[in-house]
């Protein structure tokens, strides 16, 4: 069943999907990043009360769940509140890090009912991961992905081929036998640092974009998807409400138009977009 409800505005959808992309600090460098997030890069200019009415607004539209995204949203200095906050909405709430550096404090909103856990994986051996993420991070990953499923937090992990299938292949595996059910495969997407890698080759977006989901990034643009980010339907702190902005029908256009662009729409609808959507049964939408 799609995540959607109806605003005022006739034929205009409300996201039932939303990504908060929080921030552009992240402890890596993936070499494949799609908004080139790494160390010492801002969380832009939308404040913790800014990200508050984005959730209280959302939920008020009928969005039923969220995706904490960066970047590395753990990094975000109000990170722990939204989640907290999310929750007292109703609303699920998936949290998308690399799980390299879990305190226990994080561990304790990763447990609470109500939320999951995504991450990305890039090679059962240590060297082929780290020469992705451009840090020694594999063994914190992997224990702490195993940690994850040692305490029974929901977590699904998306490998990304940066140009050897086999490498994919192994890391999907070694994924599996650690414990984690949902395990998809992705390619190298054209944007960010991913622009320049050889392996992405052909076009980027899944052709679902703004279908039941939109993105509010750190600077506050509402957008189809966090991979379309010129895309932008309006602001949150500039141009109103998200529930404006959808009511308007401006993310239904700005969609459309993406999805209309050759340049933009991919022919491969049969994988789910990394950073990602949470799966359903239903193909190759999703």
């Amino acid at each position: 069943m799609s995540v959607q409800t109806v605003v005022d505005r006739p034929g205009v959808e409300a996201p039932g999907f939303l990504w908060l992309d929080l921030t552009r600090a992240c402890q890596l460098e993936c070499t494949h990043c799609l908004n080139e997030s790494g160390p010492g890069r801002s969380h832009g200019s939308m404040s913790a009360e800014d990200w508050m009415g984005v959730l209280a607004d959302a939920a008020r539209e009928g969005t039923r769940a969220v995706q904490l995204f960066g970047g590395e949203p753990t990094l975000h200095p109000a990170f722990a509140e939204l989640v907290d906050r999310a929750l007292e909405l109703g609303l699920a709430v998936e949290v998308y890090t690399n799980l390299v550096h879990v305190p226990e404090r994080l561990w304790e909103v990763f447990e609470r009912p109500g939320v999951s856990l995504a991450t990305s994986y890039y090679g059962a051996d240590a060297a082929g991961h780290n020469a992705v993420t451009r840090r020694p991070t594999h063994r914190l990953t992997r224990a702490n992905i195993a940690e994850a499923v040692r305490r029974g937090i929901a977590l699904r992990a998306g490998v990304i081929d940066t140009g050897s299938a086999a490498a994919a292949e192994s890391a999907r595996r070694d994924l599996l036998d650690l414990g984690v059910s949902e395990v998809r495969v992705d390619r190298v997407r054209p944007y960010g640092r991913g622009a320049q890698n050889a392996a992405a080759g052909g076009r980027g977006l899944c052709g679902s974009c703004g279908q039941g989901r939109a993105a509010v990034g750190p600077d506050g643009d509402v957008t189809p998807c966090p991979f379309a980010s010129r895309a932008v339907a309006g602001n949150v702190r500039g141009s109103g409400s998200l529930a404006a902005i959808v009511a308007s029908g401006a993310l239904d256009a700005t969609a459309s138009a993406v999805r209309r662009d050759p340049d933009e729409d991919d022919d491969d609808l049969d994988t789910e977009c990394t950073p990602g959507y949470p799966g359903s049964s239903c193909t190759p939408r999703n």
